[in-house]
């Protein structure tokens, strides 16, 4: 039996039919990537067929290592030629200007891209939460709303996002996240996961303010609802992950661990702790909807015409299927937490 060849180290970006059935190509040979052309014959390999579900653009793998075949799994980070980088000084990006007009608390790059200073924001208050929109519909958002909130000793004000999932991350302060009557202890790189329909209480212990980065999606206003439910989802009892690097996952010169994602019960939303080396990604794009913070080190967050220096603090909004390249600058590298919406894999893009 012959060994599928590797086709090429990146996806294909197909468009799929609902209801037509697909032969997608798994010995490497096929001419018509990715589908098969029937060039398997005598290696033993056959072609994994499969049905659409629907109409829609999918990234098929071109690798033929994917463990999600016929769909691409970001195997092919990890082959030679799947990461590749880009020079930030060659003549084309020499081109490329830098933008530093501010819009209130952001700055605005091609397509609806986006940096945004959190400490610029315009914030509101209620009892004892601090509260401020970061990314909203009315920005450009499809998928998400993120809100930074800050609570000082003692309980906020119980909050909902209505039909929507809910997860945070703790940048700052401890506590507990209080979840439809269920407390859990929070610190600092936690991710905590609330379900549709459940709401939030956070309570700050420490003499340093809980502050915490909150996204729902679907997008949707905050509600405030007089007493907390007691409707704790009981199906999906762990609410928080915290990071652990027994859990991080290689792509190429980078590795993520994935924190709040749907092995714990989140549907549509999955977030993700990640680490960039000194370097600039290639230009690539996304079938999911995706926001950054940077959490240390800085850069450059770099889209078709446009750059943006970004640095520890904030948030870049990326459109789905926006080109964009994020480069680290200092020498120790950029951490940042990703949430990328709908999707479950931070490591899928195209070229």
């Amino acid at each position: 039996m012959s060994a599928s060849v590797i086709a090429q180290p990146k996806p294909l970006l197909v468009t799929v039919e609902g209801g037509r059935t697909y032969f997608w190509c798994a010995c490497g040979r096929s001419a018509t990537q990715p589908f098969c052309d029937g060039s398997h014959r005598g290696t033993g390999i056959t072609p994994r067929q499969f049905v659409a579900p629907r109409t829609e653009e999918v990234l098929l793998c071109g690798c033929k290592r994917s463990c999600d075949a016929p769909f691409c799994d970001g195997a092919h980070t990890n082959l030679a030629g799947g990461s590749p980088l880009d020079d930030p000084h060659s003549a084309a990006n020499r081109g490329i200007a830098v933008v530093t007009e501010q819009d209130g608390p952001r700055r605005w790059l091609d397509g609806g891209c986006y940096v945004v200073s959190p400490s610029l924001a315009p914030m509101s208050t209620r009892e004892r939460l601090r509260y401020g929109h970061l990314v909203t519909p009315a920005l450009g958002a499809r998928y998400q709303t993120q809100t930074l909130l800050e609570v000082r000793t003692g309980a906020s004000p119980v909050l909902a996002t209505g039909e929507g999932d809910m997860i945070l991350f703790v940048v700052a302060g401890g506590g507990q996240a209080i979840v439809s009557g269920r407390a859990f202890a929070v610190k600092p790189l936690d991710g905590v996961y609330v379900r549709c329909g459940e709401a939030l209480q956070l309570l700050a212990t420490g003499e340093e303010a809980l502050r915490v980065f909150a996204l729902a999606s679907p997008a949707g206003e905050l509600e405030w609802p007089a007493v907390m439910p007691e409707n704790f989802d009981a199906r999906f009892p762990e609410r928080v992950v915290s990071v652990d690097s027994e859990q991080r996952t290689a792509m190429g010169p980078r590795y993520f661990q994935l924190l709040v994602d749907k092995r714990i019960g989140s549907r549509t939303i999955t977030q993700f702790i990640g680490h960039i080396p000194r370097s600039k990604a290639a230009p690539h794009r996304h079938l999911y909807e995706e926001a950054l913070i940077v959490l240390s080190g800085e850069g450059y967050i770099w889209t078709e015409e446009r750059k943006a220096r970004v640095q520890a603090g904030e948030v870049i909004f990326l459109p789905r299927k926006q080109l964009h390249s994020l480069e680290a600058t200092a020498a120790e590298g950029m951490f940042v937490v990703g949430v990328i919406c709908p999707g479950d894999n931070p490591s899928i893009a195209y070229y």
